[in-house]
């Protein structure tokens, strides 16, 4: 390993000469060529891609796209799934010098179509997902839509065979294309690398647009070489790592970690979903998972109701056992040491238990998470730390290339997403906005001058429009976004996402979203958990009935209250939540109300859910 500087301190990297990702990857093709870079499934089964692998694939789709004519700067877009083939297509187009711009892949035809023409894309490479339920494939949603591109030259499947009438071009045949051009020119990478400088852009990550149209962020080559380099300083990740990989590669936050993988070669396996995600962690034997908190705020639900629900004495002692962790939980909030006798019999007699099955469950050798894309409950939190595991909360945002701040392993403090990365500064404005600066900042919003100039001022802070505080260590706490703050009509400030992430550790609870903007007091939309939900019903023996029905039950009903109630005599009068809706149905991204990092999409919600929300004032209607 070579050493090398990143602000003051000195970090290691595969190689001191690196620029951009493609020149790591041309470092461990020579250097780790017959190790394991990836695993993946094929075929049903798990399968090892060696650097040298990764690395000749590579080689020969990015001959291909220069041989049908891709150029430097050209925009080239990615509509697909995360997976090993996706890594390959960015980095080909990294190597023809051209830029990557990501689409998530749960995005609409109109999405597409915006992106797409809003970057100039020429072209667009797409996976073949099969369709499930109401979600189309990603190929009928782009042939759907290709003629509102018509910029768009060629698309180009991982898995379809080519068919000209829609200028589909079948992956295989590109690297077909590629191969040949190799015999005229074999260093053609090396070649074109190397004119790639750091401050030459790299990606266009365009914004999930939770409020209004996306936009597209414009990071450099230099702020990912950064980021691995930064992420391997604080020893989240070792060399001998498998991080399992499940979010979205169109999210700053897994480009980070694909970024480091480039740069320090641990292996990555690829998810084969979501929902798949913990099976797949345990088939690996992962050791690092990055994860949104909606993957801890699910997994702590159905610990804690499988618990509550098991028969007999274990069902009683989990019950017992958890309400001593509640009052351990509230102590560690106050900032005040919990010790009992009791205490210290739940945790042998009870937690030990949920930490073997925690742990097995993920395959017995995860060393830690890492938590982003949102706030974690800190009482979820100290429910994995009770139970061994660690999670590692971080902070960043896609102007930043993901993170600017991280807890280091042997220096958490829950409830903060830790100190900064070095070379990275963060201070507040008088508000109470986090202000940040460093080279992984983005150099502007693409084509939208204005909007860029308003979150980068000339001294060169980036306005991240989260309100936060930091202490004399330097570790940052997040309260709330800056314009999610809710006013009431009072005149009180109301940080909604700490009572949401409060309410989501009732293992009844699916999604929350807080009102009271301009109203008279505060309210919550709720969403129920159908799984936890059917559990209940068999808890109360009710009569069978579908997931609606259960919702609108008045014990659902009652159990919700009963946790609103707990959070009420913890708040001061004005934040306290004075009415709830629940909802009888769940939120998810194909019914639109959720991002693809799952966080609540507050004016769809407003929206939407309009008339519930004015019934909740006696008819006060806000338009």
């Amino acid at each position: 390993m070579i050493a090398r500087e990143i602000g003051n301190a000195p970090l290691t990297s595969a190689s001191a000469d690196a620029r951009n990702l493609v020149d790591y990857l041309l470092w461990h093709g020579r250097v780790s060529a017959t190790r394991v870079g990836a695993k993946q499934k094929v075929g049903g089964s798990w399968r090892d891609f060696t650097w040298a692998e990764i690395l000749e694939r590579t080689r020969r789709l990015s001959e291909g796209l220069v041989r049908l004519g891709v150029q430097p700067g050209d925009r080239v877009c990615i509509f697909a799934n995360t997976s090993l083939e996706w890594c390959l297509a960015d980095l080909a187009i990294e190597g023809a010098q051209a830029v990557p711009v990501p689409i998530y892949a749960s995005n609409t035809p109109e999405e597409i179509a915006y992106i797409v023409n809003d970057c100039g894309a020429k072209v667009v490479f797409v996976d073949h997902d099969r369709p499930e339920g109401k979600v189309v494939g990603r190929w009928t949603r782009l042939e759907a839509t290709a003629a509102k591109m018509p910029g768009v030259e060629r698309f180009i499947a991982f898995e379809l065979a080519s068919d000209p009438k829609s200028k589909l071009m079948g992956m295989g045949e590109l690297e077909t294309l590629g191969a040949e051009a190799l015999k005229q020119n074999p260093k053609g990478l090396e070649e074109r690398a190397k004119k790639v400088s750091a401050d030459d852009l790299n990606c266009v990550l365009y914004t999930s647009g939770t409020t209004g149209l996306p936009k597209g962020v414009m990071l450099t080559h230099g702020a990912w070489v950064y980021q691995a380099m930064a992420i391997g300083e604080v020893r989240v990740l070792e060399s001998t790592d498998v991080l399992l990989l499940f979010l979205p590669l169109a999210h700053s936050f897994a480009r980070a970690f694909q970024a480091a993988w480039l740069c320090h070669g641990f292996t990555m396996a690829f998810a084969e979903a979501i929902e798949k995600a913990v099976d797949n962690a345990a088939e690996v034997k992962a050791t690092v998972m990055p994860a949104v908190p909606r993957v801890f705020e699910k997994a702590y639900s159905k610990v804690t109701a499988d618990g509550a629900s098991a028969p007999g004495i274990k069902g009683k002692l989990f019950q017992w056992a958890m309400k001593l962790f509640e009052e351990y939980a509230a102590a560690r909030n106050a900032g005040r040491e919990y010790h009992s006798a009791q205490w210290t019999l739940a945790r042998r007699l009870v937690f030990s238990k949920v930490a073997a099955k925690l742990k097995e469950r993920f395959g017995g050798r995860m060393r830690c998470f890492v938590s982003g894309g949102a706030p974690l409950s800190r009482k979820i939190a100290y429910f994995f730390e009770v139970c061994g595991l660690t999670i590692l909360e971080g902070y960043g945002l896609t102007e930043t290339s993901a993170p600017t701040h991280v807890n280091r392993p042997g220096r958490i403090r829950i409830g903060t997403v830790g100190q900064p990365f070095r070379g990275t500064e963060a201070k507040l404005a008088p508000d109470g906005e986090v202000l940040l600066k460093g080279p992984q900042v983005m150099k502007g919003y693409y084509k939208m001058p204005q909007e860029t100039a308003s979150v980068l001022d000339p001294d060169g802070w980036f306005h991240s429009g989260d309100i936060g505080e930091i202490d004399a260590e330097q570790y940052l706490t997040i309260t709330d976004r800056k314009k999610d703050l809710i006013k009431t009509s009072g005149g009180k400030y109301v940080a909604p996402q700490e009572l949401e992430n409060a309410l989501k550790t009732e293992p009844l609870v699916s999604q929350v979203a807080i009102i009271g903007d301009r109203r008279r007091f505060v309210s919550a939309l709720i969403t129920v958990s159908e799984e936890n939900v059917g559990k209940l019903a068999k808890e109360l023996s009710l009569p069978p009935m579908g997931y609606p029905e259960l919702t609108r039950r008045p014990e659902v009903r009652q159990r919700l209250q009963k946790a609103v109630d707990a959070l009420n005599a913890r708040l001061p009068s004005y934040s306290t939540i004075k009415k709830i809706a629940v909802l009888d149905q769940d939120w998810s991204q194909q019914s639109g109300e959720l991002t693809p990092k799952l966080s609540v999409k507050r004016k769809v919600v407003a929206d939407k859910y309009k008339p519930i929300i004015d019934a909740l004032y006696e008819g006060e209607s806000f338009d």
